[in-house]
């Protein structure tokens, strides 16, 4: 077996539960305060890697109390922390989040996310060059997100981008990526003037769109081909599209086809919303097993 690169963010999570959120100005008070790890990069390397997968982190963490926090929470799901550097003089990044009214709403600080550097990624090349796949977010600097494609491009390494936060990106990072995965907003600003089917048939295989409730459209030949979600109660969106990124890529890792690879996604991201925190609600590989099997 082979094994999956992530190179992205980890930060600590700071959330506020609270019956709604405060208008401008306005204090009310919360209910409870939840510390737990996140990060777009970290959050799908513990969704890959709780599905099985071999798995590394190449990223940056603080010398501090949640960078210590983080690579412990990270080892405890399987991810392989080897590239994972700790920096003095740099806080590990924090994202801090209000969750009410049933959704969430995020402020994050980088941090030692910032320092994720080509210098970095040099040093973990060695693994980054053998893996199944790569997979990128926006939470690093976006010179080192160009650098890397180039690097996997040249090597012929799969590349999978998840295009969030969202920012412009460059024409070519779409040609030589494998993979990006944008929700329906973030495709309507990446494919300006190109409504959704164009997209979908114009970069068939290539581009795999959540469009929330719907659950995922990709283009096949000719075709967009609509990949149903699961209903399911939910807790706490935070992290749903990370498990679904991981899922995804521990799919296409293993051989599954992108119809399958996606089905499997979304049973994970599904159980994922019935928790709290982005990587607290991630499942096991046997409970998303045990869903698709009462879902045929």
């Amino acid at each position: 077996m082979g094994h999956i690169s992530v190179i992205g963010s980890c930060n600590m999570d700071l959330t506020v539960e609270a019956d709604r959120r405060p208008l401008a100005g306005e204090t009310v008070m919360g209910k409870r305060l939840i510390v737990s790890p996140g990060g777009k990069g970290a959050n799908q390397a513990v969704a890959a890697a709780r599905l099985g997968e071999e798995v590394y982190m190449v990223g940056c963490v603080g010398r501090d109390a949640y960078g210590s926090l983080m690579l412990d929470a990270l080892k405890k799901s399987g991810v392989k922390t080897d590239y994972v550097s700790v920096l003095d003089g740099v806080d590990t990044g924090t994202a801090h989040i209000i969750l009410a009214e049933g959704d969430n709403s995020i402020i994050v600080l980088k941090g030692a996310n910032d320092r994720v550097s080509p210098q970095v990624v040099d040093e973990a090349f060695d693994i980054i060059r053998t893996s199944d796949l790569v997979m990128l977010q926006h939470e690093i600097p976006m010179d080192t997100i160009g650098y890397i494609i180039d690097r996997c491009y040249e090597e012929k390494v799969p590349v999978m981008l998840n295009p969030a936060p969202y920012m412009d990106i460059p024409k070519e990072w779409i040609d030589k990526v494998t993979y990006i995965t944008p929700n329906e907003h973030e495709a309507a600003l990446m494919f300006q003037g190109m409504d959704r089917d164009e997209i979908l048939k114009s970069h068939a295989g290539k581009v795999i769109m959540t469009v929330g409730s719907e659950g995922v459209l990709y283009g096949e030949g000719n075709e967009v081909v609509h990949v149903p979600g699961f209903h399911v109660p939910v807790v706490d969106t935070t992290g749903a599209g990370d498990t679904f990124n991981g899922a995804f890529a521990a799919g296409r890792a293993e051989g599954l086809s992108i119809r399958e690879s996606i089905r499997f996604a979304n049973a994970a991201a599904a159980l994922s919303v019935g928790k709290i925190g982005a990587q607290g609600g991630m499942p096991w590989r046997n409970e998303v097993e045990e869903m698709l099997s009462c879902k045929k």
